[in-house]
């Protein structure tokens, strides 16, 4: 009895392990069969190999050729171009401000310590000419100085008839030396005249404006005690400004000093300043990421004045470039796409390196080449139909509903298949769909079962679903096989055709078809 229970469980246990073995290889198998047809499916049309991508990024989705038809075409709006070489004069535009010229602007100081006493220039963006008088100081130490000064011209008048030696030029050396330190102190030749003729010191000594212009700070007071170090007056002349403009960092890289600018001011809208560039101040501002651009500019008349805010017109002469209309480059992510127009409706996507933006156009740095057609309008919609036809010609597995798991036929009996369909190419919507059969010999075809499939794979980023149409195909004369069918959609279909007679699979064939009409 024991016997027969163990006999009996070791006879379940086998049962069941067979069972589960072949449940788990039915699982594996389909698995095992995708790899092997995703390993022999060729690469995308238009995509390179991992070594010639180099260091392209994974996320660059492949692109193809692509075959329009004029209806097509007109539909999207599809328009082209030509790359071409041109003298490139790049036009920036931006806004500024007036601003003192800081190499024209001067100081007035004293170079001694003393007290103001009278204050002639009394205000803030007053004119003054060079030489008119400011104010006039009292110093001790000025004084003290004129004295010394008078003491030697005495004693030199004295002691220049003297045949001792070394004593009439001793004396002289000593007046000479006092005018020296007059001169350190800047007290003017005039002055030191006035001093020697008057024959006694001047206790009010006037101090002049060492230039022409207008006075932009004022710190000269009567009776206040100043010293070296005291800024008293500055003056600044105005005959010639300074402009700085905000020009954007993408705009910067065009300028150079020298370049022409045109000024435009509001307050005078019939007149133009013209003006250069002076330098390129070497700071971005972080908040607008401009960069400060300086201009001199003549200001004779005075018409502009500091804080004022003026329009800047500036040209700047990229000499000759290979340029495209910017419509034609389509910015994708990483890189840069223009699309060759090479007639008859068909399309290449080429990756493209550009310059400058300059107005209507784009410098092409790589890429391109002179005289080449391209499109300029509906870019977006051709990468998106070259993306599906990169990723279908990649990786197109059979449309739902056609079975693999018959064996093909080898090339030697390979039937040949030929498909046409009625308007040629088919559009959205009523077609009617013509197989002619062929066999290895040249005979037609007679008797067989002509199956055809419409394939679409599914776009969510669009909102469409996968979609399959089977038009039923009956035998015409001559091997031709022909059915209608209605389409849903315009653009790449994936068709599959298969041609059976009896259990014997005659010939099979994929391809892709582009139907009109738009999504």
């Amino acid at each position: 009895m024991r016997k027969h229970v163990l006999l009996t469980s070791m006879v379940w246990l086998a049962l069941i392990a067979a069972v589960a073995g072949l449940y788990f290889y039915r699982l594996r198998y389909p698995k095992d069969q995708a790899a092997q047809q995703a390993t022999v499916q060729p690469a995308a049309v238009g995509t390179a190999s991992p070594e010639a991508t180099g260091s392209q990024t994974a996320s660059a989705a492949p692109l193809a050729p692509i075959e329009l038809t004029p209806q097509r075409m007109q539909s999207i709006g599809v328009q082209t171009g030509t790359v071409e070489w041109k003298q490139i004069v790049d036009e920036i535009r931006a806004t500024g401000s007036v601003s003192v010229n800081e190499r024209l602007i001067s100081y007035v100081q004293v170079r001694f310590s003393g007290y103001i006493r009278r204050v002639f220039v009394n205000a803030t963006y007053e004119y003054v000419r060079k030489g008119e008088p400011l104010f006039t100081i009292y110093s001790p130490e000025l004084v003290a100085t004129q004295n010394e000064y008078l003491i030697a011209l005495r004693n030199e008048q004295l002691l220049r008839a003297s045949r001792v030696d070394g004593v009439a030029s001793g004396a002289e050396a000593l007046s000479a030396a006092a005018a020296a330190r007059l001169r350190q102190w800047d007290i003017p030749e005039t002055e030191i005249e006035a001093i020697r003729n008057a024959g006694k010191p001047s206790s009010d000594l006037a101090i002049a404006s060492p230039v022409s212009g207008y006075v932009s700070e004022r710190n000269a007071l009567p009776n206040l005690f100043v010293e070296p170090a005291t800024r008293l007056y500055s003056i600044v002349d105005l005959s010639r400004i300074w402009v700085y403009a905000q020009v954007f960092q993408d705009d910067v890289g065009n300028l150079k000093p020298g370049d022409p600018a045109r000024i435009t001011v509001d307050a005078y809208p019939n007149r133009v300043f013209q003006g250069r560039v002076e330098s390129i101040l070497p700071q971005v501002d972080v908040a607008t990421r401009t960069v400060r651009v300086r201009f001199d500019i003549a200001n004779p008349d005075l018409k502009l004045k500091p804080g004022m805010f003026v329009n800047v017109d500036l040209k700047a002469n990229l000499g000759r470039q290979l340029v495209a209309p910017a419509s034609a480059v389509l910015r994708s992510g990483t890189r840069e796409l223009a699309f060759l127009y090479q007639g008859d409706g068909r399309i290449e996507p080429r990756e493209v390196i550009t310059g400058a933006h300059v107005g209507d156009d784009l410098v092409i740095v790589k890429g391109l080449t002179a005289h080449q057609r391209i499109v300029t309008s509906a870019n977006f919609l051709i990468d998106s139909e070259s993306q599906l036809q990169a990723a279908a010609g990649s990786f197109a597995p059979p449309p739902p509903g056609v079975s693999t798991a018959a064996p093909q036929p080898s090339a030697a009996t390979q039937s040949k298949i030929d498909f046409s369909s009625d308007p040629n190419p088919p559009r959205k919507g009523n077609n009617v769909f013509r197989v002619k059969v062929t066999g290895p010999d040249g005979k037609a075809v007679t008797g067989a079962t002509v199956s055809l499939t419409f394939f679409m794979p599914a776009m969510p980023a669009m909102g469409m679903a996968a979609m399959t149409e089977k038009p039923q195909l009956k035998e015409q004369a001559g091997g031709l096989y022909q059915g209608a069918g209605s389409l849903p959609s315009g653009g790449t279909w994936q068709v599959s055709v298969s041609v059976q007679k009896g259990s014997r699979v005659m010939g099979s064939k994929q391809f892709q078809v582009t139907a009109t009409g738009g999504m």
